[in-house]
Order: C-alpha cells, then sequence, then structure tokens
C-alpha cells in the first residue's frame, strides 16, 4: 500500500493526516500530525457477537512517556494503568464514534489512540477523535461517519480553534467537541460563568472551524477506503411483534405509570414473564425476539406519549423538575457535609480540608502538574438496588467526577491568595434514578459552603433530555434514567445564576441541529435557577468559620534570603518547629509559609518561632537576651535565636567592673540595647547599661 500524506487547514495550522506507512494490519490505520504531536489511530474489527446485548466496541487512549522524551516517575519505569487523563480522552473518541456503528453490526470492534509524539504545545485528545474517525473511515468497517474533533477556547473575547496549554490557560472555556458533517454529535467541557448566547456562538465556530477536517476525511474514504462489511439485518417476523402488542394491552401503560422506580421496574418484569408464558406456545423457539418485541414496544409507548401527550414516565411535564430537598452539616465529624436528594437520585457529599501536602502530584505528558482540588464520584451498586463486587473506579465514575469537578471548580477561591487549602470533595450516590452526577455538583456546592470554604457562587448542575419521533421532539428536563436510556440525548449543564461552568453533551442519533441546541440551553438554565433557589433555602452562602474539625492555615511572608534559615541543614530547623508546635509548615520559593494546626496557639507558637529566626536586630531596640558565652573582656549574649552580640565589659554597668563573672554568668538573662551593627560583618555591638538606664533601673545592682 502506498503512503498517502494529506493536510487541511486547522486553527492557526495544518492537520496532516498519513496512512499506509504503520499498523498496517489494522482494518484501517493514520498518524495524525498537528505540529510536533503525532497520534497513531486504529480501527479493528473482530468476529460477530451475536450473543451480546450490547454493542462490543473498545476504545482506548494511550499515553507513552518516552512521546514527550520523559521517564516515567515512581519505582516502576513503565507506563502502568491509565491515568485519568487517557480514561477520559477514551471516552472522547467512544461517545461520538459509538452512535454511528450501524443497527445489526456486532463485531468485537476497538479504536486505539496511541501518542507517539507530544509537542506540549497542544493537548492531542482532539487528535485522538479525528484519527479514530479517518481509521473507521478508510476501514472495511461498516460505521456512517466521518467526525471530527475540535477544543474552542475563548481568550480576550475572541475565539480560538485548539488553543494551545498556554491559550488555555488565559481561556473563559474550554470547550471539546464532535462534529458530523450535519450536526453536533458530542460537546464536554467547563466555563468561567460564560453566558448561554455566548456558549451558541462557540458551538457555531466549532462547527465552522472543522470543515476543512471532515472533507479531507471523506476525500481520503473515496481515495483509499475498503468496501465496507456487509452488516446482516435480520428482521423479527411480524407476527411476533403483533402478538407481544395485543398481550400487553392495557397493561403496559399501567405498569409504566407507576411512580416508584423499584416498583415500576417489578410490575413491567412481571408482565413482560407473563407475555412470554402466554406466547411459549406460539413462538417456542423465538423467546428472545418475544422479549425483545417486549423492550421495542415498551420504548415506542414511552416515547410516543412524551412526544405526543407531553406526558412523562412518571407524569411529569417537559419542563417539570422533581422534588428536591437539601441538608447541610448532617456529618459531625466531615468539615463540610451536604446530602442533595432530587426524586429517587440522592448523593451525600462530603468536603475535607488539607495542606499543600495533601495536594495530588500527577506524572503527566505534559509534565508534572500539582492539584489543590479534587473531586471524586462514587457510585456504588445499592444506590440502583444491585448486588455487586466493589471493584476499583469504572470509566464512567471517573467521566462523572470529572465533570463535576469542573462544573465547581470555577466557584473556588483562589489558593495563592486567598484559600491556601487542598481541598477534596467525595461524593457517594446514595441512590440513582438519572441526574447523579449533577447532584454531586449541587451537593458539591453545598458541602464547600458547609465547610466554610469563600467560594464565589452556588453552582447547581441539570440533565436534560430529547426524544424525536420523525419531524417532532420535546425536550426534556431533569431526565430520570430509563428517560436517558429510552431518549435520543444526554446533556447536562451546570453553572451558576450569571452562566455556564460545566457541560457535556451525548447523542444516540446523528447529531443535533443549532436551533435544538439553543432551545435546550435555554431550558437548562430555566431549571438550574430553579435548582439554585431550592439550594439557597438550605444555605445561601459559606460559613464565617471553618470546621472545628478542619485544620487552620496561617501565612506570613519572610525574606527570600531567609528561606535557608527556616528550612536549616537538611531541613533540620523546619522539622524542629514542626516537633515542637505540632504544626505542619511549608515554605515556597517566593518567601511565603504557610503554617497549618489544629489549634491557633500552636501556629502563633509557630509564627514566634519563624519572626525570631527571621528578625534582623535593630540599633536602638532593647531585648531581652540569654547569656551564651563569658570572656574575659564581656559576654555574648543571644538576643534573637541563633543570633548574638558582645556586650564589652564597659557596657555592662555604670561603674568600673573587674571580672564580667562579677555581673553575669553563662545562662543568665538581661535586657540589652543595640547600640551599633556593623555593615559588613553584621558583628553586634550591645550594652547592658543603657539597656537599664533606658528603663529607668540602676545598672549597678
Amino acid at each position: 500500500m502506498a503512503i498517502i500524506r494529506e493536510g487541511a487547514k486547522f486553527g492557526d495550522r495544518e492537520l496532516i493526516i498519513e496512512t499506509g506507512r504503520m499498523a498496517r494490519q489494522a482494518n484501517g490505520s493514520v498518524v495524525v500530525q498537528y505540529g510536533d504531536s503525532m497520534v497513531l489511530c486504529t480501527a479493528t474489527a473482530g468476529g460477530e457477537r451475536p450473543d451480546l446485548s450490547f454493542f462490543p466496541l473498545m476504545c482506548d487512549y494511550v499515553e507513552n512517556m518516552w512521546a514527550a522524551g520523559t521517564i516515567p516517575g515512581g519505582y516502576f519505569k513503565r507506563e502502568g494503568k491509565p491515568s485519568d487523563k487517557a480514561v477520559l480522552s477514551s471516552r472522547l473518541i467512544d461517545r461520538p464514534c459509538r452512535p454511528l456503528f450501524p443497527d445489526g453490526y456486532m463485531n468485537n470492534t476497538q479504536l486505539i489512540a496511541w501518542v507517539i509524539s507530544a509537542d506540549r504545545v497542544h493537548d492531542t485528545d482532539i487528535l485522538g477523535i479525528t484519527g479514530a474517525s479517518t481509521a473507521l473511515m478508510i476501514s472495511d468497517i461498516p460505521w456512517n461517519g466521518p467526525v471530527a474533533g475540535v477544543r474552542v477556547g475563548l481568550v480576550d473575547g475572541k475565539f480560538i480553534a485548539h488553543p494551545s496549554f498556554e491559550e488555555r490557560e488565559r481561556s473563559s472555556l474550554d470547550l471539546v467537541m464532535a462534529i458530523s458533517p450535519t450536526a453536533v454529535v458530542m460537546v464536554e467541557g467547563l466555563a468561567d460563568e460564560v453566558p448561554e448566547d455566548v456558549m451558541v456562538e462557540a458551538l457555531e465556530f466549532g462547527r465552522e472551524s472543522v470543515q476543512d477536517v471532515l472533507d479531507l476525511q471523506i476525500k481520503l474514504a473515496r481515495a483509499i477506503g475498503k468496501e465496507k462489511m456487509v452488516v446482516k439485518q435480520v428482521q423479527r417476523d411480524e407476527a411476533i411483534d403483533k402478538a407481544v402488542k395485543k398481550a400487553a394491552g392495557t397493561k403496559l401503560k399501567k405498569a409504566l405509570a407507576v411512580a416508584d422506580k423499584l416498583e415500576r421496574y417489578k410490575a413491567l418484569d412481571a408482565l413482560k414473564d407473563e407475555i412470554v408464558a402466554k406466547l411459549e406456545g406460539d413462538f417456542p423457539e423465538n423467546l428472545g425476539d418475544v422479549k425483545d418485541a417486549f423492550g421495542d414496544l415498551k420504548k415506542d409507548v414511552v416515547r410516543k406519549a412524551t412526544v405526543k401527550d407531553k406526558i412523562r414516565i412518571d407524569g411529569r411535564g417537559p419542563k417539570d423538575i422533581r422534588q428536591i430537598t437539601c441538608e447541610v452539616g448532617v456529618l459531625p465529624m466531615a468539615h463540610g457535609s451536604a446530602l442533595f436528594t432530587r426524586g429517587e437520585t440522592q448523593a451525600l457529599v462530603t468536603t475535607t480540608l488539607g495542606t499543600e501536602r495533601d495536594a495530588q502530584r500527577i506524572d503527566t505528558l505534559e509534565g508534572d502538574v500539582t492539584k489543590s482540588f479534587m473531586l471524586h464520584y462514587n457510585f456504588p451498586p445499592f444506590c440502583v438496588g444491585e448486588a455487586k463486587p466493589l471493584r476499583g473506579t469504572s470509566r464512567r465514575e471517573t467521566g462523572h467526577g470529572t465533570l463535576a469537578e469542573r462544573s465547581v471548580s470555577a466557584s473556588l477561591p483562589n489558593q495563592e491568595s486567598e484559600f491556601p487549602y487542598t481541598i477534596r470533595i467525595v461524593s457517594d450516590v446514595l441512590e440513582s434514578n438519572g441526574s447523579s452526577s449533577m447532584a454531586s455538583v449541587c451537593g458539591g456546592s453545598l458541602a464547600l459552603m458547609d465547610a466554610g470554604v469563600p467560594v464565589k457562587h452556588a453552582t447547581a448542575g441539570i440533565a436534560m433530555g430529547l426524544i424525536k419521533e420523525g419531524d417532532d421532539l420535546v425536550i426534556l428536563s431533569d431526565i430520570l434514567g430509563d428517560e436517558d436510556h429510552l431518549g435520543d440525548m444526554d446533556f447536562k449543564v451546570c453553572g451558576t445564576e450569571k452562566g455556564i461552568t460545566g457541560f457535556q453533551l451525548d447523542t444516540k442519533i446523528e447529531g443535533l441541529s443549532s436551533q435544538t441546541m439553543v432551545d435546550a440551553l435555554m431550558q437548562a438554565k430555566e431549571g438550574r435557577l430553579h435548582i439554585l433557589n431550592i439550594m439557597n433555602e438550605a444555605l445561601s452562602a459559606p460559613r464565617k468559620d471553618l470546621a472545628a474539625t478542619a485544620p487552620r492555615i496561617v501565612t506570613i511572608q519572610i525574606p527570600t534570603s531567609e528561606i535557608g534559615t527556616i528550612i536549616g541543614p537538611g531541613g533540620k530547623t523546619i522539622r524542629a518547629i514542626q516537633e515542637t508546635t505540632g504544626t505542619t509548615v511549608n515554605v515556597s520559593d517566593d518567601g511565603t509559609v504557610r503554617i497549618a494546626s489544629s489549634g491557633q496557639a500552636a501556629a502563633q507558637q509557630a509564627i514566634e518561632i519563624i519572626e525570631g529566626l527571621t528578625e534582623k536586630p535593630e540599633v536602638g531596640k532593647i531585648y531581652l537576651g540569654t547569656v551564651k558565652t563569658v570572656v574575659d573582656f564581656g559576654a555574648f549574649i543571644e538576643v534573637l535565636p541563633g543570633v548574638d552580640g558582645l556586650c564589652h565589659i564597659s557596657e555592662l554597668t555604670e561603674g568600673r567592673v573587674d571580672k564580667v563573672e562579677d555581673v553575669l554568668r553563662e545562662g543568665d538573662e538581661c535586657l540589652v540595647k543595640v547600640i551599633a551593627v556593623d555593615s559588613r560583618s553584621g558583628k553586634i555591638k550591645l550594652s547592658r547599661r543603657e539597656a537599664l538606664a533606658e528603663r529607668g533601673e540602676d545598672a549597678g545592682e
């Protein structure tokens, strides 16, 4: 196969796609290059899996540290399990690609984005989306693409396509999109209270910026694409559908009308078993088709009732939001806690405050990263009434936690200048019937305020759905789990009263029109403001004081020249301060000293020691010193920790002194005045005589 290398304009430079040189045994493979970053993307198909009830698609994004010219940190000098960044990037590939595979295609399929060069200027996750799409386009795997990935930034009021890492630091928007030639397929990102109209403009800008890349993929597919596999379309016997519909009668609508989720599931399962038993004699070899027909009928009834009658499964209208209750301060030992309940979805959320040493340090392709804010999301099996083994964090949990983390982070105070704490939020989902990640956002905001974190504003989230039947569609606010499963869209929007802070869109259809996106955003804003009002009734502002169990962090500034003094040889001095006071002391390169303690008294003791170590003796100032050494011509007296001066024998008293020991002995404490400091040597001259005279005491006593 000949090597083909083509390019298209993308952002401020050219995006290059090459095929025919690497990984030629995959069904489709390309190398996507942008600047000096390169990602090898492959699409491979295995055998058919007709026994499965789900499409067996695997998507992986692989970070190779050698791609950035670095060796992995830690004891094991090789790449280990995927990082959170790799997991999130894998999801960015999976979510837009999965809905575009045709019905009936059930082969094991794997998409891999393999980072082979990282220039640390632009992120490579976007290249993975475009590369996976191109690999599918030129392969023989059936797929209704293409899609192209783009990141949109907003810097100084101007939209930027695929901004650099440096530009992203200054951007008020970090929007990742996957776009097909006709619609938006996937959206994800964070924003700094961006208004809805600006978000709409960003979406349109993103669509326009990838048209050349989409055209390039179509061009490559036409030129070198393989003939696609034939998908076997297995048609179910129409007699089965008619028999199931007749057997269900009015019982199906009655079962679907049960408000409680678990009771509704029991009613539906009982009806399905009843229908299977009734039709077993007529279709003894097609009981699987009978069950599938029941599932399709259930989906059809729900969707049509929602679109035509505007009545949802639980009886709500399209814009109605379930009952919400908010409780704060529910856990006495947690620094901050909240219990957020929306219908049958409930999250117990806690906030824990720590010091700089509690921050997470991450070894990434972009270099070492320190995180001082973390939000972790857990989804135990009991929250949906299941009994399953507890295992490690799933990709879904990582994705939901990251969405909530991004959404809440916009409200946090500046760590350097306002609130020098490491913050960890944990959301444990106790009940789930849709929108558990949005419950985590709401609960997380309340838990922060309950902990006394001076957040700028409260943050709420809402999950929006969509059901489209022909030309008719309805947008749903605060969707249930069933509406997510049976519907065509899951659009999560988070924000404040001012604007959007986080968002995530997935579709099960081939994309959404611009107008549908606008309508969904405006309806989400209406729901978000409703939720914020309820949250404000529980807690409208951060508590004035931190919890009694939270550490206290005091910040002082010292000259950078004194950093070595505080740390001491081999860290001896700083360890001694911590052991003496029971505090934790961190010193930054700019001279910022943060002292963390469980009480104010210990912190004050540490401050006094540090100030003593860094204080310089002032001429004319009186100190209470300790005699360290007595010599024939005077005494060396320590006036500050580690700082002493000479009090000459003539400066001990008003009269003549024959022996220093007649006045002072080692270990004695006495008042002395600094009368001179040599500018070159730093030597200090002291006078006991002048100090006592100034205080009105007799120096001869």
